[in-house]
């Protein structure tokens, strides 16, 4: 209800907000000391952060492949590495991300797409096109099901009889309004069951419960997809890889499959065609990733066809022409049109054949008469022979080359680029041992949404460098400093390794695995399996965007702190990093605060959109969730900057180097003493303070006491410090 959002909502913003505040005032300070302390120590920490956010990327054996690769160049055997307990146990949890070209959408609907054989007749299709949608409307998830069997009379839509397409639409989780909402409805706490009127329907209200509308095994739309793939099992069909009507659609315009995955057979003939075609289908019914019902290979010879050769030498003897033969078979079997019936606004061809029993057999249509010119009528199997051939139901091509598809489908949890890897590699490794061979003129393709895959990780190369060599550019002409620029760049690493752990996190399955307030956490924040898309990369750009944030904040603060103080020794310049970092981890406090609340909306999102968003939100999240390191990382590489620039004990300064400051005026009471300040450099180096004198001067420079040992946490300004005292010493 409304009352528990608010408490939600009020106790996550207000949490986040809390802890914000206790690690600006107790914990920031104490912590920031100590890692400038221990600056090797920290320094540890974001490179573990590195390494994990690798390994969530690209899998543990890929990131720590350099381990055994060294064992074996010293002349160790790696084996006793990548078998050990410890290799196999954080390959097993750092498996690494599968890569798609885009997440599903959720159309709320499932196209399926069963094959019956080639020879089927129109009404033996018809037979199982609706006993399948009968099956299928049982189920008590399905809303909607409309089969369609052959096509329009169009080039565009080249569909055989042996093709189905059947539309499912199923019923959303929960009873939604028309805005997506869900509605409450009575319920009956001691029955525990919704409350019915008299004809049995649900009683809206509105301190009542949503009222789910899948049974309990049924959790995602995947369940009902397996439901329809088992209630749609019919003898003599194939079954169908998982479509979606939008999502078919683009993919057939794209490769001409219906199915996301497949490969394009092209070859010299059909037959041979047809024949690795089928080899292809064994061997990848065989890859463990792939879904072994769904693996089709088209059956592109065995159309059964009525074949009527003409025997010239025969019609010769009784002087007929081909073209006469032609026009009796014609008529007598396929029918000719002859004229148009006018009914009002509508138009009838009328057409003119044999009887359905005089032309439904071979021996009948033998005992077709042919009229010849002398009067006689001559049966036509006395003209030419008549028998059944095999043949194709469609000849398709590409590239000049006849070709045939072998359509695949991924089992659940896996992901389309990965699954496509492993039917090459498996493919390829029976080649090599000879199970698997192609004749010459044949090879094959992967084609599917594969090709977009490829298509944009090639777009990617490009555009994610030229976005990081931007945003470095930018920096540098913030900073004027590579190493200042370095400092904040490296804020980008480490929001980059956050994102990818979220991302790995998202597929654990004890990840937000608790309920607050009844509802499951995991199914608020939708967590599941995400995979690298564009959209998870577009968020990653988004991410390098606003991750260097804090960096420049903090950094453009130290720059002006370490300008005015000029320290001199390493406690004053840990010192004069501690007081920046104060001063500044309020905004990058803020900044972080605003980003993450922002971004709860969309992760917690449903219905349009959110099958986009919530990819493209989660690096981030994940990202700025854990930028609160780079207030540490980014003050400590600064203060061992400026910790190396100065000079070693027992060197000699330099001709520009400042000079000691002159002691402080002996005999001068404590409380006489004027504000506590920095030594000032050098007046060729730094303006000195102007504001006027007591004479009225306004453009004479104020001298002030300076005690010497001991610096300010700020230089205090002489317009809002009017207790700044003169000393004319």
């Amino acid at each position: 209800g409304m009352m528990r959002n608010l408490i939600f909502a009020a106790a996550l913003i207000g949490g986040l907000l809390l802890f914000f505040q206790l690690f600006q005032r107790f914990l920031y300070e104490p912590i920031l000391r100590w890692c400038l302390r221990h600056k090797r120590l920290f320094l540890l920490l974001p490179l573990l952060v590195l390494l994990l956010g690798a390994s969530a990327w690209l899998g543990f054996s890929k990131t720590f492949s350099f381990v055994p690769w060294t064992a074996e160049r010293l002349g160790f055997d790696p084996n006793p590495i990548r078998q050990s307990r410890l290799w196999t146990s954080a390959d097993k949890l750092f498996p690494g991300l599968g890569k798609e070209f885009m997440p599903p959408l959720d159309e709320g609907s499932y196209l399926y797409m069963p094959t019956t054989m080639p020879h089927a007749s129109i009404g033996e299709a018809l037979n199982v096109l609706q006993l399948q949608n009968k099956l299928i409307a049982s189920i008590p998830e399905v809303d909607l099901v409309v089969g369609k069997l052959g096509r329009a009379d169009s080039p565009l839509d080249p569909a055989p009889i042996s093709m189905i397409e059947t539309v499912i639409s199923y019923k959303p989780e929960y009873v939604l309004d028309k805005d997506g909402h869900r509605i409450n409805f009575r319920y009956d706490e001691e029955k525990q069951k919704f409350a019915r009127d008299m004809k049995g329907e649900l009683i809206p209200d509105e301190n009542g419960r949503p009222f789910r509308q899948w049974r309990d095994h049924i959790q995602k739309p995947d369940d009902i997809w397996n439901e329809i793939t088992k209630a749609a099992e019919v003898p003599g069909t194939t079954s169908a890889p998982k479509l979606q009507p939008i999502a078919a659609r683009i993919v057939m315009l794209q490769s001409g499959m219906r199915a996301p995955m497949g490969i394009k057979v092209k070859g010299p003939d059909l037959k041979t065609i047809e024949r690795v075609a089928l080899d292809i289908e064994r061997f990848l019914k065989e890859v463990p990733s792939v879904e072994a019902s769904a693996v089709i290979a088209d059956r592109i010879v065995g159309k059964p066809y009525l074949e009527i050769d003409i025997n010239r030498d025969a019609i010769a003897r009784y002087g007929l022409h081909v073209r006469a033969v032609q026009d009796v078979i014609e008529v007598a079997i396929g029918g000719r049109r002859i004229t148009t019936t006018v009914e009002g606004r509508e138009r009838y061809p009328v057409r003119v054949r044999y009887q359905r029993e005089l032309r439904d057999e071979i021996e009948t249509i033998g005992k077709i008469l042919v009229p010849t010119p002398a009067g006689e009528q001559i049966p036509l199997q006395q003209l030419a022979k008549i028998r059944y051939v095999r043949g194709p139901q469609v000849i398709k091509s590409e590239d000049t080359f006849l070709i045939g598809y072998v359509l695949f489908d991924m089992k659940s949890g896996n992901a389309e680029v990965d699954v496509v890897e492993e039917c090459q590699r498996y493919l390829q490794q029976k080649i090599d041992s000879g199970e698997l061979v192609l004749p010459a003129g044949v090879s094959y393709t992967f084609a599917g949404t594969y090709e977009n895959q490829i298509r944009s990780q090639k777009t990617l190369m490009v555009v994610l460098p030229l976005a990081l060599f931007v945003i470095f550019l930018i920096l540098y002409f913030q900073f004027r400093s590579v190493s200042t620029t370095t400092l904040v760049f490296s804020g980008i690493a480490i929001a980059w390794a956050g994102g990818f752990l979220m991302l790995w996190a998202y597929a654990q399955p004890w990840f937000l695995d608790f309920e607050v307030l009844g509802t499951d956490i995991r199914s608020l924040f939708q967590v599941h399996s995400i995979n690298l898309s564009v959209a998870v990369w577009v968020g990653f750009l988004a991410l390098f965007g606003i991750a260097t944030d804090d960096g420049v904040v903090i950094a453009t603060y130290l720059d002006q702190s370490f300008s005015k103080r000029a320290p001199t020794t390493v406690q004053e310049v840990r010192e004069a990093t501690v007081a920046a970092g104060k001063r500044r981890v309020r905004p990058c406090l803020m900044t972080t605060a605003t980003t993450i609340l922002a971004l709860i909306p969309v992760l917690t999102s449903t219905g349009r959109g959110s099958d986009i968003m919530v990819p493209m939100a989660i690096p981030s999240f994940g990202g700025m969730t854990i930028a609160i390191m780079t207030m540490f990382v980014v003050p400590v590489l600064y203060c061992g900057i400026q910790e190396m620039k100065l000079p070693r004990k027992g060197e000699s300064r330099g001709p520009d180097s400042p000079e000691d400051p002159e002691p402080a005026p002996p005999g001068l009471p404590p409380e006489d003493e004027g504000p506590v300040l920095p030594v000032p450099p050098p007046e060729d180096e730094f303006p000195l303070l102007w504001g006027g004198t007591s004479e009225g001067d306004p453009f004479a420079p104020v001298t002030f006491i300076v005690s010497e040992g001991t610096v300010p946490e700020e230089l205090p300004d002489s317009e809002s410090s009017p207790e700044l005292r003169e000393d004319t010493s």
